[in-house]
This record gives C-alpha cells, sequence and structure tokens, in this order.
C-alpha cells in the first residue's frame, strides 16, 4: 500500500482537535521506527492500512483524534524479543502527548488505547473495541494479502524454531477464532468477521 497524503493531513487534524503542537520531528521519528529492518509485518503497511480503515470508520469513534493517535502508536517500538513492546509505545505516546500541550486526561487514554493493543482481553469502550478492529482487521483481508501477513509475520519470528513457533502461532490464532465474536464494531464485523474465521480456520490447518 502506498503511503497516502491524506494521513499526514489527518495527523495534523488530530493535534489540532486537541489543541496541541506535536514535536516537529515527532510524525518523521515514527515514520521511521515503522520502517526498521527487522519488520515484515508491523510497517508502514501495516500502519497505512490501520489509518485507511480508521479514515472509513471513523464515525464509530467518541474520540477520533485520540483512536487515530493510538494507532499511529501502537507498534511504534517493536522488538520481536522483547515483551513490553506495548507499554513501551503507549508510554511514548504519553510522553508525546505530554510534551504537546494535551490534557493528562487525553494522554492517558491514548496510553490505556495502545496498551489494549497487547490483546490479552476483550476491549472495553467504543473507541478501544475500535482500535483493535481495525488492528485486527488484517485477519478479514482477502486470502491473498491474509496469506502474505502470515508469511511476514513468519519472518519476523524466523529465529524460532518451527517445532516451537508453529504450535504458538496456531493456538495464537485458535484464541481468535474462539471469540463470540472477533470483530465488537457493527460495521466491521459484517465485512470482516466471515473472512476472518475463513483464514483463520485455514492458516490453523496448514500449521498442523
Amino acid at each position: 500500500m502506498s503511503w497516502n497524503a491524506q494521513w499526514n493531513a489527518s495527523w495534523d487534524d488530530a493535534w489540532a482537535a486537541l489543541g496541541a503542537t506535536p514535536a516537529p520531528a515527532l510524525r518523521e521519528q515514527l515514520l521511521a521506527s515503522y520502517a526498521e529492518p527487522q519488520r515484515r509485518y508491523h510497517t508502514l503497511q501495516h500502519l497505512g492500512e490501520c489509518l485507511a480503515w480508521f479514515e472509513r470508520e471513523r464515525a464509530s469513534a467518541a474520540h477520533p483524534a485520540e483512536v487515530l493517535l493510538a494507532l499511529w502508536f501502537h507498534d511504534a517500538i517493536y522488538d520481536v524479543h522483547a515483551h513490553d513492546n506495548e507499554a513501551r509505545s503507549a508510554d511514548w505516546a504519553r510522553e508525546a502527548l505530554h510534551a504537546a500541550g494535551t490534557t493528562a486526561e487525553a494522554a492517558d487514554r491514548v496510553h490505556s488505547l495502545v496498551m489494549a493493543t497487547r490483546h490479552d482481553a476483550l476491549p472495553e469502550g467504543r473507541d478501544a473495541e475500535l482500535l483493535i478492529d481495525i488492528d485486527l482487521a488484517i485477519l478479514g483481508a482477502d486470502a491473498e494479502r491474509f496469506d502474505e501477513y502470515e508469511r511476514q509475520v513468519g519472518v519476523e519470528y524466523g529465529f524460532v524454531p518451527d517445532e516451537v513457533r508453529r504450535p504458538r502461532r496456531r493456538a495464537i490464532l485458535q484464541r481468535f477464532l474462539a471469540r463470540p465474536a472477533i470483530y465488537a464494531t457493527p460495521g466491521m464485523h459484517a465485512r470482516l468477521e466471515a473472512p476472518a474465521r475463513s483464514n483463520l480456520m485455514r492458516s490453523i490447518a496448514a500449521l498442523g
């Protein structure tokens, strides 16, 4: 997916909506993070797909500017050997919002939204549900893009032996499949629930 100039404009609009002015280099620092060489899936492609979904679904957000900024930051830190990427990304987001002059409440909401992308519990609240639906939209992508995603994640964790990686990956996918609903927001559920379940079952079967 090519970068869309509209996403740069939406970045500016989000900060303006919060009455804040980010550090001039912040956006470029984030873009550089998503372009780091160790990434294969958690890249500018993924960020762009998330931002595109947000533009389609932003009417579902209670605090759209905060959801948008949480999407920008949600994979800002990505070290495949670490287990605190979301916490470090959330901390960066909160620090950046404080420095830009947002309210403490807005900064804390963005921090909480980024932390929700740990996917260790079902999201609570309208904005968290939308954010997580967007982050998981890849599960309901067309088969070609979903298969590309699975290969990309496999390369990111290529240092893990197959006999360990495959059952772990299968367990992760099975947890999503076991949910009563993968998507919480009505529009994304209607569009993506069925293809996501099909993709997950196909991938689980392939993983053995």
